[in-house]
């Protein structure tokens, strides 16, 4: 009797153990994914792409927001590495600073997949992201028509990520290909809507005469608007965004914003958590996998709503 309650004992206890090992804590079915932020609606979106993917694929999705802070985010990684995660999706908070924590998952020979945002160092099996440069050069082009001549700002997003030079590059690429339109100021305003609202006051003040500005993201396009509007200036001064988030699309519904562009951020997170399953299960991925960009003006708005 008392042989057979250890046996059953130890078989329940066999059986314990194997639920644990494959439960969400860890294991070769856990992926974590490291947010520069949640306090942006287009990552709000990517974290829910990837989470719709991850539930359809019977994955567990750990999802980690570094509050735009690169030690915290750098944390949330170690922290993932420890718990021994299959794979580690990372957005960056900055593209270079982020790689220390890129080389300790390599180290630890766990995968690392990119969205949105590279790493500038480290081994990185698979980067998914819009084409930032395309997109932009398209944004430029469009801001250029729409003013036809004069001065144009640009709101520059975080110093160091890898969407904001590569905006920065594009768009650059639209200016210097003609010589009506000149770029007159260009400053950092973080990716964040209030800072694109102090930043645009203290562009607006330098110059009263400026006809454009391309933010290289909604929420700073929207921080602008609301300096344009506060200056007296609504309707005067063209303004195109970059992400297409909802508060985006119905400022260009409203004329607030002539444009912006679509990146798909659920079809991005969906797209990062596809290669972390295609790396657990043993299959090749591609080192570049590209989410298309469209622009969204108010001829087309609706069908992004």
């Amino acid at each position: 009797m008392n042989a057979r309650k250890l046996v059953a004992i130890l078989a329940a206890s066999t059986l314990l153990i194997a639920a644990c090992s494959t439960g969400g804590g860890g294991g070769s079915k856990t992926i974590g994914l490291a947010l520069s932020t949640l306090n942006n609606p287009f990552f709000v979106a990517l974290r829910d792409g990837a989470q719709a993917k991850a539930t359809e694929l019977g994955l567990t999705l750990q999802v980690a927001d570094g509050q735009d802070n690169l030690a915290t985010q750098i944390s949330q990684i170690e922290d993932f590495i420890t718990k021994k995660v299959a794979v580690i999706i990372i957005n960056p908070v900055d593209s270079d600073g982020i790689v220390p924590a890129v080389q300790k998952a390599n180290d630890a020979k766990i995968p690392v997949v990119t969205v949105d945002r590279a790493a500038n160092g480290g081994t990185v099996a698979s980067h998914t992201a819009s084409d930032n440069v395309a997109g932009a050069k398209m944004a430029g082009e469009f801001l250029i028509k729409q003013v036809g001549s004069g001065t144009v700002v640009q709101l520059e997003g975080i110093a160091g990520t890898s969407a904001a030079r590569d905006r920065g590059t594009g768009f650059k690429q639209a200016i210097d290909a003609q010589t009506a339109v000149t770029l007159v100021a260009s400053q950092t305003a973080d990716f964040a809507r209030d800072k694109g609202l102090n930043v645009m006051q203290n562009l607006l003040q330098a110059n009263p005469d400026i006809k454009g500005v391309f933010a290289q993201n909604d929420e700073m396009a929207l921080g602008a608007v609301q300096a344009i509007d506060a200056a007296g200036k609504s309707g005067q001064i063209v303004v195109v965004g970059f992400d297409a988030i909802p508060d985006a699309l119905a400022a260009i519904e409203q004329g607030k914003m002539a444009a912006t562009v679509a990146q798909q951020p659920k079809v991005m997170g969906q797209t990062g958590v596809q290669i972390a399953k295609d790396i657990i299960d043993g299959k090749t991925v591609q080192a570049s996998v590209p989410v298309e960009v469209t622009l969204v003006t108010k001829e087309n708005v609706a069908q992004f709503k």
